[in-house]
């Protein structure tokens, strides 16, 4: 498939920048309360290098991102999500399929495990990321049911007790909450479903 670069990195950047306040909150609970502040500067420094993003091949777009979220985004987030878009752009071609996506999608989750030091079932973004990178590479083409899958893989980590990241510190405590960081994850998700979708 191929996919008009400056729409995907708007949409990212739009629906992240929107989501702060929520981010912001979900991380008040169980983190910090800077995760949404963080995600959106560095979102903001994407979109103010868009016109040398959008100029550059999906792999070097990807890397762009990566790069910036890397230099902008504070605390734990900015070192993940920069891992997530530079492995990307480091597996896929200029036209991907969709299991091409996923397997990219799938290195990408191993080497933000290597970041982070964790893996699936410790309240985090991997959470969300790792099941989706699964159901990309079984082909799935319908945007709404990985859109689907990734509001109820975020949804799921309500109940979970954190293991890993500053929401570990809380124990028990941190039950009943979002993962702020499933949470962004899935809204960058939904954002690549909408242009793939042509809903942006």
């Amino acid at each position: 498939m191929t996919l008009d670069i400056r729409l995907l990195t708007q949409a990212l950047a739009a629906r992240v920048i929107a989501g702060a306040d929520e981010l912001t909150a979900l991380d008040s609970a169980i983190g910090d309360a800077d995760h949404g502040l963080n995600m959106k500067r560095g979102f903001e420094a994407v979109l103010g290098d868009l016109d040398s993003i959008a100029a550059k091949p999906l792999p070097d777009a990807l890397k762009a991102v990566g790069t910036a979220l890397v230099m902008k985004v504070g605390g734990a987030s900015g070192p993940l999500y920069g891992t997530l878009f530079l492995t990307l752009g480091k597996e896929l071609g200029s036209s991907p399929g969709v299991a091409d996506c996923g397997r990219a999608l799938a290195m990408a989750v191993q080497a933000m495990k290597a970041r982070g030091k964790s893996d699936l079932g410790q309240k985090t973004m991997l959470d969300v990321l790792g099941p989706v990178a699964e159901l990309l590479m079984t082909g799935e083409t319908d945007a709404d049911a990985v859109r689907k899958k990734a509001k109820s893989l975020a949804e799921a980590t309500i109940p979970m007790k954190a293991t890993r990241g500053r929401a570990s510190f809380l124990g028990e405590r941190s039950i009943g909450h979002m993962d702020p960081g499933a949470r962004s994850s899935e809204l960058m998700i939904d954002a690549v479903c909408d242009v793939l979708e042509g809903r942006t």
